[in-house]
Order: structure tokens, then C-alpha cells, then sequence
């Protein structure tokens, strides 16, 4: 997997790019993300081309807006023997549905760097969720997230760019699998998107 898309990633908050990525006007300190879809590459977007490239038909289909919405299913905890299946080393890792390959990825942070494994089927073998369901091709996540000791993971509906600051977190902030200020960090990251995490409705059965 190319690491351009870390690229937003890569600067501190007070060096972020200072315009759009698309069409060059100046841009705020925090603003939109587009994903180029056959590249993956996430680009720094203004307004008004976050706006545009909202609809998934604009540009010919080249580019899509990260929607900021945070959603989690309080009902969907997937057991370690369920998630130790798809053959995913560590109880961190994102999944999502690459639209143009027709499949679901998944990717797990190290210090080394982003490891991408395609997935044989769908997350449904992790159990039932709406999640599952609403999540966008190529702009969304289900990031999955496992205490040590738990018996289950838990989940998140995410935007995809706060899948890949994660990524970069871990590669920042890391020191070795036992690191105390890697695992704090990562605990904090995941804890702060859980808080403003969004309840879904499951429907009666």
C-alpha cells in the first residue's frame, strides 16, 4: 500500500497544507478530506470542493468526500474467536469496501507502517450489524478495537481520514508492542471518536 495516503498525516497540526489540493484556494487549519478513489490518495480539500464532490457522480467519479459522521451499533460486539478468523494479528484494525476492487481490505497500524490484508468475504462473518449496512465504499471504516483481556471487540462506523491519523499516530507515537505511551495514545484516540460516536437503531426482528 502506497503511503501517500498518510500524507495529511505526516506534518503537525500547526504545518498543515494551506490550500485546497484540488483547486488551490486556501483552506482552514481543519478542514475536508477527499479521497481520489483509484489512488486512495486522501487530498486536503476547501469547502466548496468538499461540497462538490459530495455527489458521487461529479468529476466523472474520480473523487469523494469523507463524510464526518461517527456511528456505533451498542448491540455489536464481535468475539475474539470470530476476529482472530480473518487472520488479523492485533485487536486494532480498520475495514472497509474498496469499490473498485469489489472487495473489503482490511488494514492494521504498527510502527512500521500501514499492513493491508484483503479480507476472503464480508465482515457479516463477525456477526449482524446495521454498521455493515451504512457503511460508504472507499470513505468510510468499521474500526474494530480490543481491550487487552476482553473478550470481544468493540466497533465504530469512522470517516476513513481518521482511520489513517490513527496510522500515523501509531507510526509516531510507538515504541516497540509493549510501549506504555503508544498504547495510552491509541487508548486516547479511540476514546475521544467513541464519545462522539452516534447510537444507530437496530430493526426489530
Amino acid at each position: 500500500m502506497s503511503l501517500s495516503v498518510l500524507a495529511p498525516y505526516a506534518r503537525s497540526r500547526g504545518r498543515l497544507p494551506e490550500r485546497c489540493e484540488l483547486c488551490a484556494a486556501p483552506i482552514a487549519d481543519e478542514h475536508p478530506h477527499v479521497v481520489e478513489i483509484v489512488s486512495r490518495r486522501l487530498c486536503c480539500a476547501c469547502t466548496a470542493c468538499a461540497t462538490l464532490f459530495r455527489d458521487p457522480a461529479a468529476g466523472g467519479g474520480r473523487y469523494r468526500t469523507v463524510p464526518d459522521r461517527i456511528l456505533v451499533d451498542l448491540a455489536f460486539a464481535v468475539a475474539v474467536e470470530r476476529w482472530e478468523a480473518l487472520s488479523i494479528p492485533v485487536r486494532l484494525a480498520f475495514v472497509f469496501r474498496n469499490g473498485s476492487l469489489g472487495r473489503w481490505v482490511g488494514i492494521y497500524p504498527s510502527p512500521a507502517g500501514p499492513t493491508e490484508v484483503l479480507l476472503d468475504g464480508e465482515p457479516r462473518a463477525l456477526g449482524e450489524s446495521p454498521l455493515l449496512e451504512l457503511v460508504e465504499d472507499d470513505v468510510e471504516a468499521l474500526l474494530f478495537f480490543g481491550r487487552r483481556g476482553a473478550l470481544t471487540l468493540d466497533c465504530l462506523l469512522v470517516p476513513i481520514d481518521r482511520c489513517y491519523e490513527l496510522v500515523g499516530l501509531v507510526r509516531r507515537r510507538y515504541r516497540g508492542f509493549d510501549g506504555e505511551e503508544g498504547r495510552e495514545a491509541i487508548e486516547r484516540f479511540v476514546q475521544e471518536l467513541a464519545a462522539r460516536a452516534r447510537p444507530v437503531e437496530r430493526r426489530p426482528t
